[in-house]
């Protein structure tokens, strides 16, 4: 069982185990917004129902370090394809190695740009001169990246009382593998 992660503002930021919400909870890091109306969990002493939506009390702490994720590389880049330009809807982008790992590319800022998938095809295991390709801008690690909302898309199984919460969209924060 999962429990839903609100922001202050009421807003969806993950997904974590039952268990994480119910520390969060007694350590009084988040307050419980609805609960799985048939779930318990029972220790000898106590017995509580088992959050489906918890919300931070406060503010979550803005990091300063970017980390290098598919979320912020579409950030970067304005969700647009960096060879044809064409704006790419997060749920469809491919993110393309500029020197193809192939040829020894790194999966860093400065080599992993968003392509679209005719372009991403297009350009296959070359480099972009190779391919008759131009990029639209150089890729390099950002200093800040505009804020962009991270959602998290409904999907048959999850709770109901999630439906209310979440726009349908991808969810994309894990890190990327890099070298």
């Amino acid at each position: 069982m999962q429990t839903l992660v609100l922001d202050i503002g009421y807003q969806p930021v993950a997904r974590v185990s039952w268990e994480t919400s119910i520390v969060w909870v007694l350590d009084r890091i988040v307050e419980v917004v609805d609960e799985y109306p048939d779930r318990r969990i029972r220790t000898t002493r106590w017995s509580v129902p088992m959050p489906s939506i918890v919300r931070f009390l406060k503010p979550l702490p803005r990091k300063k370090a970017i980390k290098f994720s598919r979320h912020n590389v579409y950030a970067r880049d304005g969700g647009r394809c960096q060879y044809c330009g064409q704006r790419v809807r997060r749920d469809e982008f491919t993110y393309d190695h500029v020197r193809p790992r192939v040829l020894g590319g790194a999966t860093n800022w400065e080599n992993v740009v968003v392509a679209c998938v005719p372009c991403n095809q297009r350009k296959a295991g070359r480099t972009p001169t190779q391919a008759g390709m131009t990029l639209r801008s150089t890729p390099v690690k950002p200093r800040r990246l505009p804020d962009l909302p991270r959602s998290i898309q409904f999907t048959p199984g999850m709770p109901e009382t999630w439906k209310g919460w979440l726009r349908n969209a991808v969810y994309w924060d894990g890190e990327l593998e890099h070298d």
